[in-house]
C-alpha cells in the first residue's frame, strides 16, 4: 500500500504542539550519534520495518535530513526498503520534502527512539548523546493456567489457592505448593526413560518488584512441620551425642579401643542457599540425600553460586537427576558420594536476578526449571479484603498440619509407584513430540533442552496429583495408576509453562551480552487463527512487522514440519487453534 503524502503535514504548526511527536524525556539513555551505519546495518540485518506508518516513515526522514542533509539519502532509502511497499522513486520524494521543511524540530534522537524500540542496538558506541527513552511498549499477557483445571485437582490442593485473589497469584501458589510437596515424599516414586525417578521440582517465579510474588512465602508453612520434627530430631541426637562423648571423655585413658562418637546429622527440610559447597552437600548428605531450597530472593543462590567457596552449580545440575554427587570433607579427610540426590528448589526474584543465575541460554541450569512470569497489573490491591477468619498465616498453618498426617502416613507405608496407562503414555509422547516440532520451528536449539526435561516435569507433576488422591480415597496400595484428569490437567499446566519458559528465554543474554532475542517467528504462530488465507497471515505479519517474503519462507517451513496445515491454494488450517 503507498504511503499518501498529506499536505497539511507540513504546515506551520506552533512549537507547543509540535513538541507532542518527540518522545518524552522522562529518563535520557545514551546512543551512538555518528555510527548511525551499524545501527542501519543491523535494521536491514533484522529486516523490520520501523516506518510503517506515514508518521513515522515522515518523522524519520525529518531525523536524518536534520542530521546529514544530502549525505542521509542513502540512509533513508535503506531505513525504508524494509516496508514492503517501498518505492525508491516515492522514496526519493518524501527525503527532498523532508531537507525542504523548515520548523519540525524533530532530531535524530527521534530515529534511536524507533530503533531502540524494535531492539535495533549495535555493539561498537563511539560517541555518545542522550536521547529521550522510547515508550513502553504494548506487552501481550501471557497465559494463565484455565480454570477448568483448578475445578478439577485434588480436593487438598484446591484449599491451598483457595485464598488467591488473581489468577496469577492462584498459579504461583499451586506450582509453589507442588514444588515445595516434592521435597517430602521420599517413597514416592515412577519409571521415566528407563530411570526410577522421585518428584522433585524446581521452581523460579519471576516478575518485577512489587507484583504479588511475595505470596509465595505461605507456601512454606505448608510444609513447616516436616522441617520441625526434623529440626527436633537433630536436638534428641545432639543430646545423645553429648552424652556420648561425657562418656568418651570420661574413660578415653582407660580403654584403647574405645572410639571417639561420631558427630550426629544436621537434620533439616529447608537447605539455607547461603552456604559453601560443602556445606551444602554437607546438609542433603546428613539428610539422606533430600532437601528443600527455599528462597524468595533469587539472586541469593546467584550470589552463592558467583563466588569460590559456594559455587555448588554442578551438584545441583546433577540433583535434579538425581546423578550422584561427589564431594571432599577436608576436616574429617573424607571423600563422600552423595547417591541419588533429590533436591527441591523454589526461587523469586525479578528477571534481571534470573540473569545473576543463569548467565546465559546456552547454560544448562535453564531448562531444569519451571517458569512463571507474573503479568504485571496497574492496579491496586484491596489490602484489607480477606477471605479467610485469622489471617494466612494461621490458614496456612491449619493445612500444614493436615498435610503432616499425610506424610507421616507415607513415610511409615512402603514405596508407592505412579504409573501411566498405556493410552495415557501413548498421549504423552504424541504431546511432547508436536511441542518439540513446534519449538524447534520458534526457538534455537538451546530452547529444546527445555521442552525435554519439561517431559519428566510433567511426570513428576502427575505423580503429586496421584498422591493428593490418597487423602481423598485412603488408596495407598503400591502401584498407583495416574487419573485421566489429573493427567490431562497436568499437561494444560505443561501448555501454559512452555511459554513462560519462552518469554524467559527470550530475555536471557546471548553469549554474556545484554541482547533479547526478539522472536518474532513464535509471534507469527501465534497470531495465526484456525482458518487463514494467504492475506489474513500477510496482514499478521504486518501488524509483527515482518516483511512479506519473510512471512512466506514461515509459512513454507511450518507446513513443512506440519505445524499447519495447507488446505488449498491460499488456504490454511491452523491444527493448535482448533476448538
Amino acid at each position: 500500500m503507498t504511503k499518501i503524502f498529506n499536505p497539511k503535514d507540513w504546515l506551520a504548526v506552533p512549537e507547543q504542539q509540535n513538541k507532542i511527536n518527540k518522545p518524552i524525556n522522562n529518563n535520557p539513555t545514551t546512543v551512538v550519534a555518528n555510527d548511525i551505519e551499524s545501527y542501519v546495518s543491523a535494521l536491514e540485518q533484522s529486516g523490520i520495518d520501523i516506518t510503517d506508518t506515514y508518521e513515522k516513515w515522515r518523522d524519520i526522514g525529518f531525523a536524518v535530513s536534520e542530521e546529514y542533509g544530502e549525505a542521509g539519502r542513502d540512509y533513508y532509502h535503506r531505513i525504508s526498503r524494509n516496508y514492503s511497499g517501498y518505492d525508491h522513486k516515492e522514496c526519493d520524494e518524501q527525503y527532498n520534502k523532508c531537507l525542504q521543511a523548515k520548523g519540525h524540530g524533530i532530531s535524530i534522537g527521534t530515529l534511536y527512539h524507533h530503533l531502540h524500540q524494535v531492539g535495533i542496538k549495535p555493539q561498537q558506541q563511539q560517541q555518545v548523546v542522550e536521547v529521550l527513552q522510547q515508550s513502553e511498549e504494548v506487552k501481550q499477557p501471557l497465559p494463565t493456567i484455565p480454570t477448568t483445571v483448578y475445578n478439577n485437582i485434588p480436593t487438598f490442593l484446591q484449599q491451598v489457592i483457595q485464598p488467591s485473589s488473581s489468577n496469577e497469584e492462584r498459579d504461583i501458589l499451586l506450582l509453589g505448593a507442588l514444588t515445595a510437596f516434592s521435597a517430602c515424599f521420599p517413597k514416592l516414586f515412577g519409571v521415566y526413560d528407563q530411570s526410577k525417578v522421585f518428584s522433585n521440582l524446581y521452581l523460579y517465579v519471576t516478575a518485577p518488584a512489587s507484583a504479588g510474588k511475595g505470596r509465595l512465602n505461605q507456601i512454606k508453612n505448608l510444609v513447616n512441620p516436616v522441617h520441625k520434627q526434623q529440626r527436633e530430631q537433630s536436638k534428641i541426637l545432639k543430646q545423645q551425642h553429648q552424652v556420648e562423648m561425657a562418656t568418651y571423655n570420661m574413660n578415653k585413658g582407660k580403654s584403647e579401643t574405645m572410639e571417639k562418637p561420631n558427630k550426629p546429622p544436621e537434620r533439616m527440610l529447608f537447605i539455607p542457599a547461603n552456604n559453601s559447597v560443602t556445606g551444602v552437600y554437607q546438609l542433603i548428605s546428613d539428610n539422606e540425600g533430600r532437601g528443600l531450597i527455599f528462597e524468595t530472593e533469587g539472586d541469593t543462590l546467584a550470589q552463592a553460586f558467583k563466588s569460590d567457596y559456594g559455587n555448588y552449580s554442578d551438584g545441583f545440575r546433577k540433583a535434579f537427576h538425581h546423578e550422584t554427587i561427589s564431594y571432599y570433607r577436608r576436616t574429617d579427610r573424607e571423600y563422600v558420594d552423595i547417591e541419588r540426590p533429590c533436591l527441591s528448589t523454589v526461587l523469586s526474584g525479578t528477571p534481571k536476578q534470573i540473569q545473576a543465575l543463569v548467565p546465559s541460554a546456552e547454560n544448562g541450569l535453564f531448562s531444569r526449571f519451571m517458569f512463571y512470569y507474573m503479568n504485571i497489573k496497574p492496579t491496586w490491591k484491596n489490602v484489607f479484603q480477606t477471605d479467610t477468619a485469622n489471617g494466612l498465616d494461621e490458614y496456612y498453618d491449619q493445612l500444614g498440619k493436615e498435610f503432616f498426617e499425610l506424610y507421616k502416613t507415607l513415610k511409615n507405608n512402603r514405596p508407592i509407584e505412579v504409573r501411566l496407562t498405556t493410552e495415557q503414555q501413548q498421549k504423552f509422547n504424541v504431546f511432547f513430540e508436536k511441542l518439540q516440532t513446534k519449538y524447534l520451528n520458534l526457538q534455537p536449539d538451546d530452547y529444546i533442552a527445555t521442552v525435554r526435561r519439561l517431559g519428566l516435569v510433567s511426570f513428576r507433576i502427575m505423580m503429586l496429583f496421584s498422591v493428593f488422591r490418597i487423602m481423598e480415597d485412603g488408596d495407598v496400595n503400591q502401584v498407583r495408576h495416574c487419573e485421566d484428569i489429573d493427567f490431562e490437567n497436568t499437561l494444560e499446566i505443561i501448555s501454559v509453562l512452555v511459554k513462560h519458559s519462552s518469554k524467559v528465554f527470550n530475555d536471557l543474554p546471548i553469549e554474556q551480552k545484554q541482547v533479547k532475542r526478539a522472536n518474532r517467528k513464535e509471534r507469527f504462530l501465534e497470531g495465526l487463527p484456525y482458518q487463514f488465507s494467504r492475506q489474513d497471515y500477510l496482514n499478521i505479519a504486518d501488524k509483527n512487522k515482518i516483511p512479506h517474503k519473510t512471512a512466506e519462507g514461515y509459512i513454507t517451513k511450518f507446513v513443512g514440519a506440519g505445524l499447519i496445515h495447507r488446505e488449498a491454494q491460499n488456504n490454511y488450517t491452523n491444527p493448535a487453534k482448533a476448538q
